[in-house]
């Protein structure tokens, strides 16, 4: 496997004819997707994802990739294209659109619905480009020529990209399984990939996300059956959570609902926006009828009533996690109802989606769950499969991607043993920036700076790591108030320190110890306190309060409240 770094970053590829691939998001992690390939003056990009917050990521809501590395190539970019609907392949878009300058994007018809929806709630969708692509469609873009390879995943209208260059062809797989009985009855194209394979792939970038797995991944065929065994013992309402992207999970429950003459009832704002496109362009099948409306759930006979709602990943504004805490205005859970969680905890929400699993037990509800039940099979292929990939594409260089990196080094392991040349085969993160030419020399030239991006409510990047840190420190020993009035012309207090704590200690109970502080700071403020004609150095002041306070705070309970002293001249 190969990790040389031979040259520097700045080494202009287009004079030797070389690709670049500058991985963005996607590689040592899961989430937020996002490849750059370049030739010459020509960019295209791969995907546009999110990725959730773990839970050191405090008061996070989202996390982009860092785009940084584009920021002075913006005129170069001739188009964004999107293999699936998926989050962590297009909800970074909203965000990343603006600050690329809004180059084109490209993707199937169901996946630029979800991206519609998506830009249409952010108001930016009057300022995007947007273009179906098709299979045996080609895209001109600058020195590439771009098409499409339909594969299966969970949600319908995924594809592999095709990209052709002057150096070679690219396959990018995008998240993929072969599912030979698919929901939507359309099957992979391994006859397109296979014919992708005779033509020469110079690089695959292949999905490693279930690379651990032996075997095939099941098909989302044998969902149906698990929905119909719950369905036929269920004597109550029964609410089904899942991403508001997988259509065909919609589908399916949909028609086990028709099946067992149940009304469906769609609970959750994104839920309602996507399956309301994913109607109208004609993905979604639904009796007329058999939809009702949220504001209309109680007016159902509970062994009549199917609820489908976000909230799967136990985000805290989701529908889920509203009727979890018996906060929601239209839905309580009741007695003999019956919770299905149709998806799989993504890495950081075990707590959240555990929480509200415990919660819902708690009103009486019924609970079925991964590991419970088989509500949920994955989109990713497993090590067969990936086996299969590599037997029908058979390319010179290999790049995983979409994967934790014992994934990533795992996947290249598989390459090798399917006879992927060792040397063609790179394990890289995200920031690496790979080259490789015609003849398959392939290797890690540098690294640039890509970090994580944080939206934290209307915020794009103004929350870094200094701000985590200081929430990390407020969450774990609170927060002191110190307040000083001083006379502005001797520097003399008026009155004693006013010491407010907020997750530190209990004031009310903790008078002698706040007592003592206070003595702390009027010795730190008389020993320290220096004029400049007449004027004290306040800054100087403060400093000397917080680092007083501080040792006294440890030496009595072991703790490091973050201070913050106020100075007020009057």
């Amino acid at each position: 496997m190969s990790t040389q770094r031979t040259r520097p970053a700045g080494h202009d590829s287009h004079a030797e004819g070389k690709l670049r691939f500058v991985p963005l998001g996607g590689l040592g992690e899961i989430g937020k997707n996002m490849m750059v390939i370049e030739y010459g003056d020509d960019i295209v990009i791969v995907d546009g994802g999110l990725m959730f917050p773990d839970h050191e990521m405090l008061g996070v809501d989202l996390v982009i990739p860092d785009t940084s590395y584009l920021a002075d190539k913006l005129d170069r970019i001739r188009g964004i294209f999107i293999t699936h609907g998926h989050e962590d392949h297009i909800g970074g878009l909203p965000y990343l659109l603006p600050q690329l300058d809004f180059p084109p994007v490209y993707a199937t018809r169901l996946t630029l619905g979800l991206i519609t929806v998506k830009l249409r709630e952010s108001r930016i969708l009057d300022r995007a480009t947007l273009h179906e692509i098709i299979p045996d469609d080609h895209v001109r873009a600058g020195a590439f020529d771009v098409s499409v390879v339909r594969i299966n995943h969970s949600i319908p209208d995924a594809v592999a990209i095709a990209l052709r260059s002057p150096v070679g062809l690219v396959l990018h797989t995008g998240d993929y399984k072969f599912d030979y009985t698919p929901v939507d009855g359309l099957r992979a194209d391994i006859g397109g990939l296979a014919r992708l394979g005779d033509e020469g792939v110079l690089v695959l970038c292949g999905d490693s996300t279930r690379v651990e797995h032996p075997g095939y991944t099941p098909s989302e065929r044998v969902i149906s059956d698990t929905f119909e065994e719950i369905f036929n013992k269920a004597s109550g309402r029964i609410i089904v959570a899942t991403f508001a992207s997988l259509i065909s999970r919609v589908q399916q429950v949909v028609d086990v609902a028709v099946k067992h003459n149940r009304r469906v009832a769609l609970v959750g704002r994104s839920m309602v926006n996507n399956v309301q496109m994913a109607l109208e362009l004609g993905y979604l099948h639904v009796p007329e009828g058999t939809l009702v409306r949220a504001e209309d759930i109680s007016k159902i006979a509970s062994s009549k009533l199917v609820i489908i709602c976000t909230g799967s990943q136990g985000e805290p504004t989701s529908a889920l996690t509203k009727i979890a805490s018996g906060d929601h205005r239209m839905v309580q859970i009741e007695p003999g109802d019956t919770v299905i969680l149709s998806s799989t905890p993504i890495v950081g929400n075990e707590r959240a989606v555990a929480r509200n699993i415990d919660n819902l037990m708690r009103q009486g509800a019924t609970l079925y769950y991964q590991g419970k039940a088989q509500v949920h099979v994955s989109g990713h292929a497993s090590r067969e499969e990936q086996k299969l990939m590599l037997a029908l594409t058979r390319p010179r260089c290999m790049i995983p991607v979409h994967g934790e990196y014992r994934m990533l080094a795992q996947h290249a392991e598989l390459a090798i043993s399917m006879g992927v040349d060792p040397r063609r085969v790179v394990v890289a993160q995200d920031g690496d920036i790979i080259e490789v030419n015609a003849a398959g020399d392939i290797g890690i030239v540098g690294h640039t700076s890509c970090g994580n991006v944080y939206v934290d409510g209307a915020g794009v990047g103004d929350v870094g790591q200094v701000v985590l840190r200081d929430r990390k420190a407020l969450s774990k020993d609170g927060v002191l108030v110190v307040t000083l009035t001083v006379d502005a012309e001797t520097g003399e207090p008026l009155t004693r320190p006013d010491i407010i704590s907020r997750g530190f200690v209990y004031e009310r109970e903790s008078e002698e110890l706040l007592e003592a502080a206070r003595a702390r700071v009027i010795q730190a403020f008389q020993k320290h306190t220096q004029t400049r004609g007449g004027s004290a150095d306040w800054n100087y002041v403060k400093n000397k309060i917080r680092d007083t306070l501080g040792d006294f705070i440890y030496e009595q309970n072991k703790r490091r409240p973050m201070i913050l002293p106020v100075v007020v001249e009057v």
